[in-house]
């Protein structure tokens, strides 16, 4: 079934999403949504329809939305940003950039996108396996079996490219262990990149698989930085460089660029909750660049952005501007992650949720120390909408509603202005 057959075919309450900080926050997205939108949904009906736009988003009514989120939860500052498949976008900031310096928010401020980046690894996998450079089924030994490491990789033998971008090759994530936060703490004050991308994987080595490949799901950055050693490997060229021909100039994506270097132009200062790592509540020096090195992400994430940017990347993708339909269609192809909760799927970097009224949604959240961020895909309305905050202080615990509310706050001004006309084509 292709990417658009699947989305006329959805039915009505069809939605995807993802949160970067645990599954609780699903859950939290799910009830703020129903209870902000649920009068609008009973007024237009359940049948799965595209909408035309009715009116265009009052620029005030989004600036509003976006204070009245930072008034009511506290944050130092946040910018957002909508963007429609037909080109018509809109931003907003709000608060401060650097609440010592008494630094203004604006809607240019970069912040770091996270796990938001693995979109783009996705995207960039499925074209090159559309293209014949890679085979996503077949053992990631073909690419990386030589590297002195690779035989101490939990599944090693058995690991494949589509297990590792939808996170069911049963590794650990590395992020998540005690020897990478104890690591990353003693080296973050050193000038350089504190790992080279190879070494990054080196905290899983040896260490039991969580299931076998392909039988289950757990998030992993692990594996997508596996993913870029693969990329960079069958290519023979640096996955930025990559990235930089084939979305971000011909999608004049001007303000995103890798987070590879601590001097980060245009960086907003994060203001971070207390971490394993050590890092210190700021995440900027007097001197405007980073207090720790961002390289740290690589492929797990590895760009700084603006919510411009996040926004017209999430039309251009899931509108079918940056990739052809086949390759779209590869991205989409998505495996269940839990049991228990049978409608939420996650394909190659896009996570997929049920259940909502508003109609199939695709994107991506994102959360590193001093930032959160979040992107998504209206399908039905043919919109994308993102926002970053530069803080995670109390936003990305799993008892938190604040960006779900943020998420859920915006969607609301934006989508105001579309309604459903008719059956999808």
């Amino acid at each position: 079934m292709s990417f658009q057959t699947y989305l006329r075919q959805a039915g009505p309450r069809l939605r995807v999403v993802w949160q970067r900080r645990g599954l609780v926050l699903f859950a939290l997205a799910v009830v703020v949504l129903l209870a902000m939108h649920s009068q609008n949904d009973a007024q237009r009906g359940t049948e799965a329809v595209p909408v035309q736009r009715t009116a265009q988003t009052q620029p005030d009514a989004f600036q509003a939305a976006l204070e009245s989120m930072r008034d009511r939860y506290g944050f130092p500052g946040a910018t957002a940003a909508y963007a429609w498949t037909d080109g018509t976008s809109g931003v907003a900031a709000t608060g401060l950039a650097d609440i010592e310096a008494g630094t203004p928010m604006t809607t240019e401020s970069r912040m770091l996108a996270a796990s938001i980046g693995k979109t783009f690894v996705g995207a960039t996998a499925a074209a090159l396996a559309q293209e014949g450079t890679l085979d996503l089924d077949v053992p990631i030994a073909q690419w990386l079996g030589d590297r002195p490491w690779f035989g101490r990789l939990p599944h090693h033998d058995r690991i494949t490219l589509r297990h590792l971008l939808t996170h069911r090759s049963g590794l650990p994530d590395h992020v998540h262990t005690d020897a990478f936060a104890a690591e990353v703490s003693r080296r973050w004050r050193k000038p350089g990149p504190p790992f080279t991308s190879d070494s990054l994987v080196q905290f899983v080595l040896d260490q039991p698989p969580l299931f076998d490949a392909g039988e289950a799901w757990s998030y992993t950055d692990t594996g997508f930085i596996l993913v870029g050693l693969v990329i960079e490997e069958a290519t023979g060229r640096d996955y930025y460089d990559i990235i930089q021909e084939r979305f971000l100039t011909p999608l004049n994506l001007r303000l995103t660029s890798p987070s590879n270097s601590r001097d980060v132009p245009g960086l907003a200062a994060g203001y971070a909750a207390e971490n394993a790592f050590g890092f210190p509540k700021k995440t900027t020096s007097p001197d405007g660049t980073m207090a720790w090195h961002p390289g740290i992400e690589w492929t797990g994430g590895g760009l700084a952005s603006t919510s411009a940017d996040l926004a017209r990347w999430g039309a251009a993708l899931f509108g079918g501007a940056a990739l052809p339909e086949a390759v779209l269609d590869l991205l989409m192809t998505s495996f269940p992650i839990d049991p228990e909760m049978p409608g939420v799927h996650y394909g190659m970097g896009v996570a997929i949720y049920q259940a909502t009224p508003s109609g199939p949604v695709f994107g991506h959240g994102g959360w590193i120390p001093g930032y959160t961020s979040s992107l998504r895909y209206y399908a039905e309305y043919g919109v994308a909408i993102a926002f970053q905050i530069n803080t995670d202080i109390g936003l990305v615990n799993d008892t938190s509603a604040v960006v779900p509310a943020v998420e859920a706050k915006l969607a609301e001004v934006v989508l105001s202005t579309g309604r459903r006309m008719g059956k999808l084509p």
